[in-house]
């Protein structure tokens, strides 16, 4: 898309705004990266942050619960923050104050919306799963009407967000550049491990897509 979500007051970056990032790919990717998202909201004059797994389509982030859940319900009458982090590298500098994280962010604010069409809740459960094994879906069994009566899906508009993003190597003061300590980045990322096979699985090996 490359669209430019323009900045709000609430976005902007003002520490290291050259940091900042408000075009839409840049968001996405980050988005689509992640697994899980971080959802601040405020219920009963407390300030709650919950950690959920979330996907997007097109300019919408999902997420989806119970529909008992008093977390969802408060998500559609008020605000909330959306916040996601992935750390890249740990930035070993000289000094103890330099030190810092490779890492990639977006934070989002907004109101959560409903998802009360049964067809778009398939389109995006089906999204969700495809995110997790691309290409599950079609394997499974079909939703039943049980689980969609349980099942409550929100998704917010990603029109007002910001990603934020520190990339690099150690940024130390030229007087500290002889100290005798080793200085540099080490990367960090994310790994599948072997996958563990239930006993009572019908399939035997985990079906790797092509």
């Amino acid at each position: 898309m490359n669209d430019i979500v323009a900045p709000s007051p609430r976005t902007r970056m003002r520490r290291h705004p050259e940091r900042g990032h408000y075009d839409f790919d840049t968001l996405a990717a980050i988005i689509d990266t992640a697994w899980v998202c971080h959802v601040s909201f405020t219920l009963d004059g407390v300030v709650h942050a919950i950690p959920t797994a979330h996907w997007r389509m097109g300019e919408y982030l999902y997420i989806h619960g119970a529909r008992a859940s008093r977390m969802l319900k408060a998500l559609t009458e008020r605000e909330a923050c959306v916040s996601i982090a992935l750390v890249d590298g740990l930035v070993l500098a000289r000094s103890a104050f330099h030190h810092s994280m490779n890492f990639r962010s977006v934070v989002a604010y907004g109101r959560f919306e409903t998802v009360d069409d049964t067809a778009h809740f398939l389109e995006s459960l089906e999204a969700f799963i495809d995110k997790v094994a691309p290409g599950r879906w079609a394997a499974l069994r079909p939703v039943s009407d049980k689980e969609l009566r349980a099942t409550t899906m929100l998704r917010l508009r990603l029109d007002e967000a910001s990603a934020k993003i520190r990339s690099g190597g150690v940024k130390d003061a030229p007087e500290d550049l002889d100290w005798p300590v080793w200085a540099g980045v080490l990367p960090l990322a994310l790994a599948a491990g072997t996958p563990v096979t239930e006993a009572d699985s019908q399939v035997a090996d985990y079906p790797h897509p092509a």
